[in-house]
């Protein structure tokens, strides 16, 4: 996260900072603002590799602050902003585009689709994402003050470990989200922290960061711990970041393509929010099948003349009612769009 700090105090937070919180100088650039005794040259800022690329320098705002760029509060803060906001435009500008592009909209007809899905949606991200993002700050604070394992030379590791660091990081996420999820979904648990996410039983792209805080929180620690257990280089730590924010939106966009056994897809992850108790891994279903919760998809949902069919929409409606009954009681929790249909109609 260094390098998406450097670049965004070049582009932002340096005259954010200045303007607010604005720093006395006299003309050798000593601060004036110090106390006696205390008076000291602004520390000298090194460049970041990524803000080099993009050639972005330094200007002279990056001293003109009270917070200097090393201060752990404003980095705390300049952190805390980017996890929230760049989480926001990854997840409208990718769950849309999914939904525009590769949503299924007949999803609509289900029956339990439920009224103004999207709204509600979009409305439980919109409180979770500051509250997962405070969460989510000490990490990436850590990381920044140097206390993970996060490099940047290639050749402290090896090429080899270049490429083996991106299968080791899946396999240690997949299983620790297993056993994460699967906890999540205790009796003592589901009701208060796993079912605001449950509350979508044909989800849509934009279901997929709507949890509550502490649920979308607690399945994302293993992304956070890892690089504190194992080497993972900065640019690395970053793509993968991206494709777990995507790889979420797209195991919720209802596009049935991946008919695989070991891929935990959307397929299989629809599964998981019709029937609750099945199919709780991330990438895989390696721990599913070796911990006895797999199911595997119904074969109608891989051809689009039967997936909308009448006959599968019975049969998930049948047993997911009564799913819902063992899990959490009578389904006062939901209003599906086709009840206030035949409302309107009565």
């Amino acid at each position: 996260m260094d390098y998406i700090l450097g670049v965004t105090d070049n582009l932002f937070f340096d005259r954010l900072y200045a303007s607010v919180l604005p720093a006395s100088l006299d003309s050798n650039g000593i601060n004036l603002n110090a106390t006696v005794g205390e008076k000291r040259f602004p520390a000298p800022i090194t460049n970041d590799p990524m803000s080099d690329f993009l050639g972005l320098r330094p200007s002279e705002l990056a001293y003109g602050s009270l917070l200097q760029r090393d201060d752990w509060q404003r980095q705390a803060f300049s952190l805390f902003l980017i996890t929230w906001l760049f989480g926001l435009v990854v997840y409208y500008v990718f769950a849309t585009a999914s939904y525009v592009f590769i949503f299924d909209k007949d999803t609509f007809k289900h029956p339990k689709f439920l009224k103004n899905q999207i709204q509600q949606e979009m409305r439980q991200t919109m409180i979770s994402m500051p509250v997962m993002s405070v969460f989510t700050t000490p990490f990436f604070l850590a990381e920044v003050r140097g206390y993970s394992r996060l490099y940047a030379d290639v050749e402290t590791h090896g090429t080899w470990y270049m490429f083996f660091q991106l299968p080791l990081f899946l396999v240690f996420t997949d299983f620790w989200i297993y056993l994460i999820h699967r906890v999540l979904h205790h009796k003592a648990i589901y009701k208060t922290i796993h079912k605001p996410h449950h509350k979508w039983i044909m989800p849509t792209p934009f279901a997929s960061h709507a949890f509550h805080p502490v649920d979308g929180f607690s399945q994302s620690v293993p992304y956070h711990v890892f690089p504190f257990i194992f080497p993972l280089h900065k640019l690395a730590y970053i793509g993968l970041f991206m494709f777990i924010n995507i790889w979420t939106i797209m195991i919720h966009d209802g596009e049935y393509i991946a008919n695989s056994p070991i891929i935990n897809g959307a397929a299989c992850h629809t599964m998981h929010h019709l029937y609750f108790n099945y199919n709780y891994g991330q990438y895989t279903t390696l721990w599913d099948r070796l911990l006895g919760s797999y199911r595997k998809p119904n074969m109608e949902l891989f051809y689009k003349e039967t997936k909308m069919g009448a006959a599968e929409w019975e049969k998930q409606v049948s047993e997911m009612e009564t799913i819902v009954k063992e899990v959490e009681g009578d389904d006062l929790f939901r209003e599906y769009e086709h009840s206030a249909i035949q409302k309107k109609n009565e």
